[in-house]
């Protein structure tokens, strides 16, 4: 077996090589199932029957819909650009602290509040990816920087909500006050939908789009994450992309961040709380958007799916607390050890054979 290298592989190699990694990530999941003592069949009937098929889990496919629309895009375009931002996470509770912080510290009057929550949880989450760009311009590697930043960032919400912020009622578990109501965010009747931040996540995802194939920002982001030398040679500041694209990212995890305060718990919650890994869980759903941010209001569904079903896996068949760990970890997996095939050519044989058959 050899690969040759395509210059331009085709947007349809890359669809039909996805949807393929994603089937061999299931048959792996199955496998896994089957040493674990359980049908394949039954796990996969029971997180449709229970995701898709009801109502109630319905409601919990678009709940979790919601962060990973808004984090998923922001951070294909951070990939498409190469700035692999793998802070999401931090940058969602970035965003979540500056929202509760507007929220129970700013005597804002009638509808200016909920506005005010969105605009600081962006600010928040922005300003948390744009320590991670400041270091990029030192050198230091942005996956490192991201990454550990996240951990600082649970840090700090566990220092003010167990300190400075902490509600006065609090008994056992520690959280803040609860924000005046004019900061409760609408929801769908009987469900945590918060339906103002789903549209606002769809709005994101199209309008990241446009700027990623229709505005002049968009071309000059596109060339440096393609072509970093071509950029330089028209004069592009890599830097520069580099950190606006990092403001964005980071902008629509804290709005993220800010809707799920708002929206469902409406105070400051310890950081297992406020996230179900919603960061970690985008970056595949950015993955299989292969940097199309409009290509995540499919793909961040899909993860909903597998977030809402792996809880009825629990629950219903007993399986670990872990099982939607193994999952996203297979698709993760098999998304990056795709993209050999999506950039390549395989052709078999060996020898001269080979190189005939790749060069005709």
């Amino acid at each position: 077996m050899r690969f040759t290298a395509l210059s331009a592989p085709s947007a349809a190699r890359a669809a039909w090589v996805t949807l393929a990694a994603v089937a061999v990530a299931l048959l792996l999941c199955a496998l896994i199932f089957v040493f674990y003592g359980v049908s394949p069949g039954t796990v996969y009937g029971t997180m449709l029957r229970g995701t898709l098929g009801d109502s109630t889990g319905l409601a919990e496919v678009a709940r979790r819909t919601i962060p990973l629309l808004l984090i998923g895009s922001g951070l294909a375009l951070a990939f498409r650009a190469q700035f692999f931002n793998i802070g999401a996470e931090g940058q969602l509770l970035l965003g979540a602290v500056f929202a509760a912080g507007t929220a129970l510290f700013l005597p804002l009057p009638g509808i200016l509040l909920l506005p005010a929550i969105f605009i600081m949880g962006a600010v928040g989450g922005g300003l948390w990816a744009g320590i991670a760009a400041w270091l990029r311009r030192l050198n230091v590697n942005e996956i490192l920087s991201t990454l550990m930043l996240n951990y600082i960032a649970v840090a700090v919400v566990t220092y003010l909500i167990a300190g400075p912020w902490k509600g006065k009622e609090v008994r056992g578990y520690i959280y803040t006050d609860l924000f005046p109501e004019n900061g409760f965010l609408a929801v769908i009747p009987g469900t945590q939908v918060h339906w103002p931040t789903l549209v606002l996540g769809v709005a994101g995802a199209l309008a990241l789009q446009w700027v990623l194939s229709r505005s002049t920002f968009g071309y000059a982001l596109r060339v440096v994450g393609e072509n970093p030398g071509a950029a330089r040679y028209a004069g592009l500041s890599a830097g520069r992309v580099a950190t606006t694209v990092a403001l964005i990212t980071g902008g629509m995890a804290g709005l993220a961040g800010a809707g799920e305060v708002a929206g469902i718990h409406h105070r400051l919650l310890e950081a297992g709380q406020l996230s179900l890994g919603y960061g970690f869980t985008a970056v595949i759903v950015a993955w299989l958007a292969r940097g199309n941010p409009a290509l995540c209001l499919v793909t961040a569904p899909v993860m909903a799916i597998i977030l809402a079903g792996g809880d009825l896996l629990k629950i219903d068949l007993n399986m670990p607390f872990r099982v939607v760990d193994v999952f996203s970890g297979v698709i993760l997996l098999c998304l990056i050890s795709s993209e050999v095939f999506i950039r390549n050519r395989v052709t078999w044989g060996s020898g001269r054979a080979a190189g005939r058959k790749a060069n005709g």
